[in-house]
């Protein structure tokens, strides 16, 4: 999603140097991965083309930071909680063969 975001914080010879990927567009993400010794950070369409990648030497890198787009509020992330029907009775009735 636009607004994802990845720090990446690498060791440059006694010092330290910060790279940041970002989603830059509506629709797009940012994909991490690792293996045979490099790291990879894409940004990536939602078709899967690859837009941007940049590649660190896995033993270079001190830190990795994913930060997810804020998503915005809906009214989705409230519970329901069930009312009683109007005109019915709340209580549960229980059969006597069931006990």
């Amino acid at each position: 999603m636009k607004g994802d975001r990845t720090e990446i914080v690498i060791d440059a010879g006694g010092t330290t140097r910060t790279y940041e990927i970002e989603a830059t567009r509506n629709g797009r993400r940012v994909e991490i991965t690792h293996g045979r010794g490099i790291v990879e950070v894409t940004e990536v369409t939602r078709g899967g083309t690859p837009v941007r990648t940049a590649r660190f030497m896995a033993s270079r890198v001190l830190a990795l930071v994913e930060h997810p787009a804020a998503r915005p509020a809906t009214g989705e992330d409230t519970v329901a909680v069930p009312q009683p029907r109007a005109g019915g009775s709340s209580t549960v009735h229980r059969h006597a063969d069931a006990l």
